[in-house]
């Protein structure tokens, strides 16, 4: 009997340039595809209507179509994706017993939970004498391959970026090729079918009228539409009005396109001088720094990454937590984004910060309850860019911002919505009220709210805290701590 093995996809929903399959393809005569819909996750969010659940549902059915026509073009009979739903831990195991195959293969997780999850199976199947490995696929440059001088991890971005980009050389870019071994693949057993949705007990939710394209077609129409547009990413990013970013992170997520096939046309565009696309490969450097970090310091997912800011006084704050979450802060940029991320799914980077600093900083709120919030509404979320970031906001993680820099929700509203075009979209109570003043209305004399038709208390709330009084009481809770960097301090006070 031909030498099988069986590949577990996971967050890598496509089938080219994919790590594990190539080495499944090279090494064994047959190759399963699996993928498992697990209910020790799903079983754990809070509502059986998820858009996450419905893109991978999706995006699933797509594979499985793509892996047969892969199939059929090479000469093979058959291919296809097995799919499973139950603990994934079980089905693994069950599934690699059933079909005998020799081997699993599976691209590397980063996430506590997803390795304590992999190194029960990998004991499980080692008991059953079937080998398990994984492999490098969705980061660039992972666990050691970019460490200081001394040896150890970075805990700076810029030095760390610097090395990273060293790497960063031809062979790392080099995709997995999966077509010139496609006649391996394997059909699933008889009797195999695709669960629906309400299968797996979930409901649709608003995903197709938001337009977002699922699978791997979805996110080659998305690279496709950003190309043209890479060269103005570094001025057009920061401006959530304007169409200036990739739109691909859930993408990259849930690995529908490959981060190797990014990297390679982001920099041979850096190469040639694009501005544009040095910014954007910048960003694919922080998504691996964050994963970096994650490996490296597991702790951080309860805990500050610098532990003594574990010390820091947060408010329970009831009233001012559920107006945040419900986007009635009375500050219309941070409610225009929050509206986004409750009726998208999705929120823009630069309000992802805003929110966060608005969260900790004026509010006074533990950060981990804004990134557990973040966990439950975001489609491309992801424990190790959500945890980075909010620990940057808060001030309390890796190469933060320094804790006595603190946006001003008004003055970041006129910098990157100054026509208030975003805040329109979102809050469309305000859309008469003029550009100038649109960025706070409770600074609006009664005369010129009556003729805007509003009623701040009613048609929109007034600002839950002041700002200024805010930030002085977030000094006094962070000035316990030494100011790490001074030398930023009148810079950072500037661009607040």
């Amino acid at each position: 009997m031909a030498a099988s093995a069986l590949v577990w996809l996971r967050r890598d929903l496509r089938c080219d340039d994919h790590a594990a399959l190539h080495y499944a393809l090279r090494r064994y005569q047959r190759v399963y595809c699996a993928f498992v819909f697990d209910t020790d996750i799903l079983d754990a969010l809070p509502s059986r209507c998820d858009r996450r659940v419905e893109f991978i549902h999706a995006s699933v059915l797509e594979l499985h179509a793509q892996l047969q026509q892969l199939a059929t073009r090479s000469g093979a009979a058959g291919g296809g994706l097995i799919v499973r739903h139950g603990p994934a831990v079980q089905c693994v195991v069950e599934l690699a017993q059933e079909l005998g195959v020799r081997e699993v293969l599976a691209n590397r997780d980063y996430e506590p939970e997803a390795i304590a999850r992999d190194r029960r199976v990998a004991m499980s199947l080692r008991a059953l004498g079937i080998a398990f490995s994984d492999y490098k696929d969705q980061v660039l440059l992972d666990q050691g391959e970019v460490l200081t001088q001394q040896g150890r991890p970075y805990s700076v971005f810029t030095p760390y970026k610097r090395a990273w980009l060293q790497r960063l050389d031809d062979f790392q870019l080099k995709p997995y090729p999966v077509d010139r071994h496609a006649r391996h693949l394997a059909p699933p057993p008889a009797g195999e079918y695709l669960p629906t949705l309400s299968d797996l007990g979930f409901a649709p939710t608003n995903l197709h009228d938001l337009a977002l394209p699922t699978g791997m077609s979805g996110a080659q129409r998305l690279l496709q539409d950003f190309v043209p547009r890479m060269a103005a990413y570094h001025e057009a990013r920061d401006y959530p009005g304007r169409k200036g970013v990739s739109y691909l992170s859930v993408h990259m997520r849930f690995g529908t396109i490959s981060i190797r096939q990014l990297a390679r046309l982001a920099a041979k565009q850096a190469e040639q001088g694009c501005e544009g696309a040095q910014t954007w490969l910048s960003e694919l450097a922080w998504r691996d720094f964050y994963f970096m970090i994650l490996w490296h310091h597991p702790q951080v997912v309860t805990q500050s990454f610098k532990p003594e800011y574990d010390r820091v006084q947060w408010d329970e704050a009831p009233e001012l937590w559920q107006a945040w979450c419900e986007a009635r802060t009375g500050y219309p940029l941070v409610d225009a984004a929050m509206r986004q991320l409750l009726q998208t799914g999705y929120m823009h980077n630069r309000l992802r910060m805003v929110v966060a600093s608005f969260l900790t900083k004026d509010l006074g709120i533990d950060w981990r309850r804004g990134e557990r919030f973040f966990a439950q509404h975001l489609n491309d979320y992801d424990l190790a860019a959500n945890n980075g970031g909010w620990q940057w906001a808060a001030s309390t993680g890796c190469d933060a911002q320094p804790w006595f820099r603190i946006f001003n929700p008004v003055t970041q509203s006129q910098r990157f919505d100054p026509e208030g075009k975003f805040i329109r979209r979102y809050l469309p109570e305000l859309a008469r009220v003029p550009d100038v003043r649109i960025h706070f209305p409770a600074a609006m004399k009664s005369a010129e709210l009556a003729a805007c038709g509003l009623s701040l208390g009613v048609d929109y709330p007034l600002p839950a805290v002041d700002h200024a009084r805010a930030r002085e009481r977030t000094l006094m809770r962070f000035s316990v701590f030494p100011e790490r960097d001074v030398s930023c301090s009148r810079r950072s006070l500037e661009r607040r």
